[in-house]
């Protein structure tokens, strides 16, 4: 059966919130930013402050320079959660598959198969749209298409109002003549190399052979591959089904930006998430961390476990590298989190019998069968001191 899924797009998400609170806010541009901090970028700023030429993560400095008539609030993150959840409620009663964002105004339903309860998708996209904006007077942008990934882009496309409708076998051909960057899921680091073959465009590189694209992407090539012909076949989650993830949080008794400090609580928290996995049999294949601000920002990154392990001492020096990619401020750090966002069943590999990897787990298991014999607090690595006192 071809999929129908509706993508839901609440633009500039924050600022629609703030507005509908405060009608004096109305006519405004008005920016999203933590007040009192030297170095507070912008969150999210309204359609009148980006023509100005805001931008999100902009210092906010600079950007009251350039639009010195807006107005600006401080991000009030338990707003733009509720919201959400009131948008989801609004679309239940046609699927139970509504995948929302974290307080973006995103959401996903998927509608496959409906079609002789509630007529044709479009329809009930135009019927969404429209008890919304009765219900609780936001005006989404709406997309109907054959998958996540298509539906997201053709919101892109129209926003900052709008609709946009793919049907099904049109995906490559919609992704075809638009630029590389508005695809989700290419990578900076993708498009670095991309523009070296002065790529900017899909059509350019829809040229290329898979083998081609292996050559200079090596793992990344089939995602890639996929991906710019518009196939996309993750499913909507149910509004009751929690992605399968591990999250370990640790929260500094002071806000810190020691890097010691930091790599010492990411130890911590390393050797949380391991644990859990050695106790699942399962071995961590997708990381993130999670950096809050003490200004309220949050910034994060991910990366790709290759081979996956469940081995703290092995995930550590691979998330130190993520550690690097998600400080970039000198704000200080109020709270940290480390989550598994993918784990699988390990796989045997020849790597596992290294001399290296031997004598990492054999260091692991002693330490295990020692904290389960006497409690956890039996064994605490150096490296934790640091944290563990701050």
């Amino acid at each position: 059966m071809e999929r129908s899924i509706i993508h839901l797009n609440i633009a500039d998400f924050a600022v629609a919130v703030e507005k509908l609170i405060d009608s004096s806010l109305k006519d405004y541009p008005l920016i999203i930013a933590p007040k009192g901090s030297a170095r507070a970028v912008v969150y999210d700023m309204s359609e009148e402050a980006f023509q100005a030429g805001i931008r999100k993560g902009m210092p906010l400095r600079k950007a009251s320079r350039i639009c010195s008539s807006s107005r600006i609030l401080p991000p009030r993150f338990d707003r733009y959660e509720q919201a959400m959840r009131d948008l989801v409620k609004q679309t239940l009663p046609y699927s139970p598959f509504v995948e929302s964002g974290e307080g973006d105004g995103h959401l996903f339903i998927d509608i496959t198969g409906t079609s002789r309860l509630f007529g044709p998708p479009v329809d009930v996209a135009w019927r969404l749209n429209k008890k919304i904006k009765q219900a609780l007077s936001l005006n989404p942008i709406w997309s109907v298409a054959p998958n996540k990934l298509v539906a997201k882009v053709a919101t892109r496309l129209v926003k900052p109002v709008g609709e946009y409708i793919v049907g099904a076998g049109e995906e490559k051909e919609f992704l075809k003549p638009l630029r590389i960057g508005l695809i989700p899921g290419i990578e900076k680091a993708d498009l670095t190399r991309l523009k070296e073959f002065n790529f900017s465009f899909v059509s350019e590189v829809l040229a290329m052979e898979l083998e081609h694209l292996k050559i200079s992407f090596g793992k990344r090539a089939m995602f890639i591959h996929d991906t710019i012909r518009g196939v996309d076949h993750s499913p909507v989650l149910a509004v009751t089904q929690s992605k399968p993830e591990l999250r370990a949080d640790h929260e500094f008794a002071e806000d810190t930006n020691d890097i010691q400090i930091l790599k010492s609580a990411l130890y911590i928290l390393t050797e949380k998430i391991c644990l859990v996995l050695r106790e699942k049999r399962k071995a961590a294949e997708k990381i993130k961390i999670e950096i809050n601000y003490s200004d309220g920002l949050r910034n994060t990154a991910q990366m790709m476990i290759r081979p996956v392990t469940a081995n703290e001492l092995t995930l550590y020096t691979k998330t130190l590298s993520l550690l690097d990619r998600s400080v970039k401020r000198r704000i200080r750090i109020r709270h940290m989190s480390l989550v598994c966002e993918k784990y699988v069943f390990p796989q045997i590999q020849m790597e596992l019998f290294e001399k290296t990897n031997r004598k990492r787990e054999n260091i692991i298991k002693t330490i295990d069968e020692i904290r389960s014999r006497f409690g956890y607090d039996a064994v605490k690595p150096g490296i934790t001191k640091l944290a563990l006192q701050g």
